[in-house]
């Protein structure tokens, strides 16, 4: 199991050393090696790390990261259940991916399962995580037999999983739910289309089918957002979907969680419900950005109530949905179609 990662503490000089791994990556900050660097050593680690520490510190648990915490109770529930060996990275920060690899190499593993705490699939997310995954297996194990599981943004255990989350929330009155998902920056979606001639080509080309959905993020994140809904029986009216934490000038998808909230109330929205299902487990992104400062920003607008809903967490039917995915590969294990090494995913592009 893979997540995005954590500094080891709120301390100014761990938030640093995070945020200096995290966005001097290629599939993040995507911009030329030396202008990376600049941007990220020059204009952002002087000044970022002292407010992003003081945000980290309205979240952390005694015991340390929610996020850690949380996905270390996932790879214990999962092994559990599953009566399997699990295993848990993170591509930046602790428990890193190259020690986990390590020691999987050190027991003997001779069969893999990569499951990605990502639904959606993103380079700044899925990818970077699997690529870095792999990049170590190819180093220290190359032997190593393993699958991966696809982006399951639209897999009906998964949209199951989160209708039975948002159901005892959407079953008291409200006026709105909306649904905030991680914003990118509009030209990733350009970069992980196959064929540069679809993403963001016309107003509707996440409805238009097309091969570029298998990797484009807005689409997955709208179709998880429309199965739910219908799952839920919501009126379309009574649901919108935004995108939370842009960074920098560059468009990023849209609209913006922030400027929604702080709207609504003028449109009469003032009982409102609010998930981020881009996320399997809560965060920083999730309990102080759309928890905490969401809330202000709709309450100071004129809201008159905000639920936050969860992130699925340790619920069981999240661990049930997980566990019948390694159940599927386990029995598949030995057919050659599924034992094959994956394709870089990047390989099939021109990123």
């Amino acid at each position: 199991m893979f997540n995005l990662g954590s500094p080891d503490s709120t301390s100014v000089p761990d938030v640093r050393r995070y945020l200096k791994e995290f966005l001097l990556d290629g599939r993040v900050i995507d911009a030329p090696a030396p202008i990376r660097n600049l941007v990220v050593r020059g204009f952002i680690l002087p000044f970022r790390p002292k407010n992003s520490a003081e945000a980290y510190s309205r979240i952390w648990t005694d015991e340390g990261s929610p996020l850690i915490l949380i996905s270390q109770q996932q790879q214990q529930l999962l092994q559990k259940a599953s009566g399997q060996p699990v295993y848990l990275c993170m591509r930046y920060g602790n428990p890193s991916t190259p020690d986990v690899i390590r020691q999987i190499q050190q027991d003997d593993i001779t069969h893999l399962y990569i499951i990605p705490l990502y639904p959606h699939y993103s380079m700044a997310s899925y990818e970077t995580g699997l690529v870095a995954i792999e990049d170590e297996i190819r180093d220290v194990c190359p032997e190593l037999t393993y699958s991966v599981l696809d982006p399951y943004y639209n897999d009906p255990g998964y949209i199951h999983a989160l209708a039975t989350q948002f159901r005892p929330y959407v079953e008291k009155d409200f006026d709105m739910l909306v649904f905030s998902f991680h914003g990118i920056p509009e030209r990733h979606l350009r970069k992980s289309d196959p064929s540069h001639a679809h993403c963001l080509t016309c107003e509707d080309c996440c409805d238009i089918p097309n091969p570029a959905h298998a990797t484009c993020y807005r689409h997955q994140c709208l179709e998880t957002a429309r199965l739910v809904r219908e799952s839920l029986g919501i009126p379309a009216e009574k649901f919108r979907v935004t995108f939370q934490s842009r960074l920098g000038r560059d468009p990023w998808l849209q609209p913006y969680t922030d400027l929604t909230l702080e709207k609504l109330p003028e449109n009469h929205v003032k009982k409102l419900i609010i998930a981020c299902p881009a996320f399997v487990a809560d965060c920083l992104e999730t309990l102080e950005e759309i928890a905490m400062e969401g809330r202000e920003i709709f309450m100071e607008a004129g809201g008159e109530s905000y639920d936050m809903v969860p992130c699925l967490n340790d619920s069981p039917i999240w661990i049930d949905y997980l566990n019948g995915k390694v159940a599927e590969w386990k029995e598949n294990l030995h057919n050659p179609a599924n034992t094959a090494q994956m394709q870089y995913y990047y390989e099939k592009k021109a990123y």
